[in-house]
């Protein structure tokens, strides 16, 4: 949700918010979100980290279709202190950093339309809300999400967003989690909020699935247009909140200032190793 130059467009607050406008919804829209819901929540069980399973509860609320986000948030601020919030789509960095550090997660009010089932570029209130929101109601990842939006207000002041968007990139959006009696996991957004995206995380033999590592992750690249060629795995949440309370990453951030980035398919001698890859996804898509 964040870009770095952005004007704030008319008819929003200060902080970029705006109403979410829940009464403007149309019956299109609503059933739009209860065809997402219901072909997500059949699908992920078993396949999602039960953190999120016990958290969407929280989602089932009393109206039907695209939840109220003031309903929501007073669920929500009862669980873990947070609350929801809508913005007009794209956000300057400092704005959403300071949004998270006090706990505020922005989303989009839109939906998409049923030729963007599968896809769309912008994130739209499914992927915000039924996405994130979930994990936002376990006190743990309620905490990582402060932490990084803490994270980022420093990081932006030295310069050095790039590094810590892909932290975010690679763990709150596109994460799993080991399970050690279970395997492996899903947990982030981008992947829970996506039919496609949840099988092929998992399932294919294409993408690299490896250990969690601040420095490596912080130098990989990412793709923004297609699934993901590299996923990397957490431990636990309780682990994924240590290691960000309990680095210094001003040296983390000095020491990669001069290191070149990792290409995304590339598995270094270092890596704890899950999958190692075919690739054939990633090449297919760029022969097509």
């Amino acid at each position: 949700m964040a870009n770095a130059h952005i004007d704030r467009p008319a008819g929003t607050a200060e902080d970029w918010t705006i109403p979410q406008g829940w009464d403007r919804y149309s019956a299109a829209e609503h059933a739009m979100w209860d065809q997402l819901f219901e072909r997500q929540a059949k699908m992920l069980p078993g396949r999602v980290a039960s953190e999120f399973m016990d958290g969407l509860d929280v989602l089932r609320l009393s109206k039907p279709g695209i939840p109220d986000f003031e309903e929501l948030s007073e669920r929500l601020m009862k669980a873990t202190g947070w609350q929801v919030v809508a913005v007009p789509g794209l956000i300057p960095d400092d704005v959403f950093f300071d949004h998270l550090a006090n706990r505020r997660f922005v989303s989009g009010n839109f939906i998409r339309t049923p030729e963007q089932l599968d896809y769309l570029q912008e994130p739209d209130i499914f992927h915000d809300v039924f996405g994130h929101v979930p994990l936002l109601a376990n006190p743990v990842f309620a905490d990582y999400m402060q932490a990084y939006g803490v994270g980022g207000q420093r990081a932006a002041g030295a310069g050095v967003i790039e590094r810590l968007s892909r932290l975010y990139w690679y763990t709150v959006e596109f994460g799993l989690i080991r399970d050690a009696s279970d395997g492996l996991k899903i947990y982030g957004a981008g992947i829970v909020s996506s039919y496609g995206e949840s099988l092929f995380s998992l399932d294919d033999p294409s993408p690299n699935r490896l250990g969690f590592d601040v420095r490596r992750l912080m130098r990989t690249k990412y793709r923004i247009d297609d699934y993901q060629q590299n996923y990397f795995v957490i431990d636990s949440f309780e682990d994924l909140l240590k290691q960000t309370l309990e680095t210094d990453f001003g040296p983390i951030y000095a020491e990669l200032a001069g290191a070149p980035d990792i290409e995304i398919e590339t598995i270094l001698p270092t890596d704890t190793v899950y999958t190692h890859g075919t690739q054939a996804y990633a090449r297919e898509q760029a022969l097509a």
